[in-house]
């Protein structure tokens, strides 16, 4: 039987470094606008989904 992964973190965005770790590429925006933009354009070019977790943090997940 193969397995395989369906759903998985491809980055975070966030606002304050200290609040993202773990093994994802993690972008550091300067104030909202310019985080809501890289998670659009991320998204996009990734095909992924941005997720606000509402916390100063977006994350792109590969559905």
């Amino acid at each position: 039987m193969k397995t395989s992964l369906s759903k998985y973190i491809l980055a975070a965005i966030t606002l304050d470094r200290t609040l993202v770790g773990g093994g994802v590429p993690i972008f550091v925006a300067r104030d909202r606008s310019e985080q809501d933009r890289i998670a659009t354009y991320l998204a996009r070019i990734t095909t992924a989904v941005a997720h606000d977790l509402e916390n100063g943090v977006y994350v792109l997940v590969k559905h």
